[in-house]
């Protein structure tokens, strides 16, 4: 493109006006900017001071960059158009202003030589350092968020870092970035949750399931705090993997810019903000980014000059290799946090506790177990009571074993939902000590599953909103405990996954309410396997009522691992036994009113009977 002669514009004689000039010319490139950069040529429309001679004025215009500056008569072979000399917009006749300039995503290209402490492993991780999704290469760790759904705490970064053009939801993304520690599987961060490419800005988040974070930011030491939004000149620093601390100034303050992601992907049109390089600042070989700092917040400054909390823009790009003008692109904060579901201060808890396992719930009140004097102070204690409440389930922790002691939970067999699991994160509960709590760390590289105790099928029930957090809530790290990955898959042709089912099937349950306890036996010689001593046997107690008649079922099984470093199953047993039997075994003591609904006749001891082969087994008299 090329302009015709321009002349001067109405002068703004106020700051006020030029706020509002400014904010019409944001409207304009929102709702216009689109047709301009259809343009071959044009590579972004924004707001940036009109130059002269190649100094900068004090004049706003429209700022178009193109790939390439020709005269009108040379527009043709590029098949591109002439922009006017003035464009209107809601009744001012504003400059225009040609720069040409390109730009392109900061991809990583990996250069040989000694790596720097931000492209190794860092733990706690922090912003500043090396990350990306498994598959892909490298880019920089933004900055700690939170989920504002379910407060678990995520890192921001770029779509083409932890996403990708092949990435799905789901994917491994680990610290540092693949292509800075090839040894992946012992990087692990957690898994990629959101992303998004498109006008709202280049970012994604990704959990933190398997490390611990510091929030401040590396080499800057601040951590941010409070969203910003830029105005021309604002000063603005930031930490990348690739190019460090460097110090910029905004140079445009908006813009929409089209820029080529490649096969599969294509141009995608963003709105963004433009950085210059600080000439009281200067960089490194005058780059204030380079490939791989992608993902990097930019911090606003503070008069003094230092970094401040206020949480400037996302760098996601810069000049193309062909442009020797330096310039960093960065998307706005506020639109990435509202796209992405996320904020920088956790979200306080619900005002409403949640509706944890009901007393109440079958005919006769039948309260959720008591521990023995022996075990009651190793339970981990909220509110004063080691009673800790969950949508449809409640359960006692253990602090020495970090699993749960019991969970009781409820279920309302009419009321039943299907609900999707895609998405929902395994997590430690923030409201309990994180020490009382086995994470992810247990089940990595081997054969152990992440098996629910509250199994997640019998809590979604209720209106949705409320299944739907009893969904969530049943992947909390205290409702899991170590299990074999053929747990239910076997001879015994997944007896104990489906105990549940089988009531309903078996018996005419009274309006379809079942209670349901369960958990793991604590014994002194369980295997030790990663620093956590894990459980080889469990127990579950069905309580129902038949035609106004309590009943209570009781059931034991075994598993024997065999804890070699491929973690063998040896074999597991499903046993039918006395409520008495549990109590004896766990520390745990039941309603006296399941005792008496026990009506179990067993001839010899559990070690002599033979185990349970198949569901029809069951004695439900």
């Amino acid at each position: 493109m090329a302009a015709t002669k321009r002349t001067s514009a109405r002068p703004r004689s106020s700051a006020k006006e030029q706020d509002e000039l400014i904010t019409s010319l944001k409207h304009f490139i929102r709702t216009r900017g689109s047709s301009y950069l259809s343009d071959p040529n044009v590579s972004s429309i924004g707001i940036g001071y009109k130059e002269k001679n190649g100094r900068r004025s004090k004049e706003l215009a429209l700022q178009f960059t193109v790939d390439r500056k020709v005269e009108p008569e040379g527009l043709g072979l590029l098949g591109s158009a002439e922009i006017p000399a003035f464009i209107e917009v809601d009744g001012v006749r504003v400059p225009t202003d040609i720069v040409q300039r390109s730009y392109a995503p900061h991809f990583l290209v990996v250069a040989e030589g000694e790596t720097p402490d931000r492209q190794r492993r860092v733990d706690p991780v922090r912003p500043g350092v090396s990350v990306s999704n498994v598959n892909l290469t490298a880019g920089t760790l933004g900055c700690i968020v939170f989920d504002r759904n379910d407060g678990s705490t995520c890192v921001l970064s770029n779509w083409h870092v932890l996403n990708g053009r092949a990435g799905e939801r789901g994917d491994h993304v680990v610290q540092p970035g693949a292509k800075d520690d090839s040894r992946t599987t012992l990087n692990h961060l957690g898994r990629l949750v959101r992303a998004h490419l498109g006008v709202a800005g280049d970012c994604a988040v990704s959990t933190v399931t398997d490390r611990d974070c510091d929030p401040s930011i590396l080499d800057l030491d601040v951590t941010p705090a409070r969203l910003g939004e830029p105005q021309i000149d604002d000063k603005v620093v930031k930490c990348g993997r690739t190019t460090g601390v460097t110090h910029g100034v905004v140079t445009r303050p908006f813009a929409k810019v089209s820029i080529d992601y490649g096969t599969g992907v294509g141009f995608k049109e963003i709105e963004c903000f433009e950085i210059g390089p600080d000439p009281g600042n200067p960089a490194a070989e005058g780059e204030i980014s380079k490939r791989g700092d992608s993902g990097a917040a930019w911090m606003f400054k503070t008069r003094a000059g230092r970094p401040s909390d206020v949480l400037a823009g996302l760098h996601f790009g810069g000049e193309s290799e062909a442009d020797p003008e330096e310039r960093a692109l960065a998307c706005f904060p506020r639109a990435v946090f509202d796209e992405l579901k996320i904020t920088l201060q956790r979200p306080a808890p619900e005002a409403e506790p949640a509706p944890g396992y009901d007393p109440a719930f079958l005919p006769v009140v039948i309260a959720p177990p008591k521990l023995n004097p022996s075990v009651k102070d190793d339970a981990v204690q909220l509110g004063g009571t080691e009673v800790i409440p969950y949508t449809h389930f409640s359960l006692a922790q253990s602090t020495s074993r970090r699993f749960a002691f019991w969970v009781a939970w409820n279920i309302d067999g009419g009321s039943l939902k299907r609900l999707d699991r895609k998405g929902i994160r395994f997590r430690t509960d923030p409201r309990l000590p994180r020490s009382a709590q086995v994470d992810n760390e247990l089940y990595k590289e081997n054969r152990l599953d992440r098996g629910h105790i509250a199994r997640r099928a019998d809590l979604l029930w209720g209106p949705l909103a409320e299944a739907d957090k009893a969904n969530r809530d049943s992947f909390f790290y205290t409702n899991i405990t170590p299990q074999m990955d053929d747990f239910n898959q076997s001879a015994r042709n997944g007896i104990w996954g489906h105990l549940e089912d089988a009531v309903f099937e078996e018996v005419e349950v009274d309006g379809l309410r079942v209670s349901v306890f369960g958990g793991p036996v604590f014994q002194e010689d369980d295997r030790v396997f990663k620093d956590v001593r894990i459980p080889r046997e469990f127990w579950k107690v069905l309580v129902y009522s038949e035609h106004d008649t309590l009943k209570c079922k009781a059931f034991l099984l075994t598993q024997n691992l065999v804890l070699t470093e491929a973690l063998d199953l040896d074999e597991f047993r499903v046993f039918q036994v006395k409520l008495t039997e549990i109590q004896a075994r766990t520390g745990i003591r039941f309603a006296a009113a399941m005792a008496d609904a026990d009506t179990l006749v067993v001839p010899r001891a559990v070690e002599d009977r033979p185990p349970l082969e198949r569901l029809s087994d069951i004695d439900w008299s």
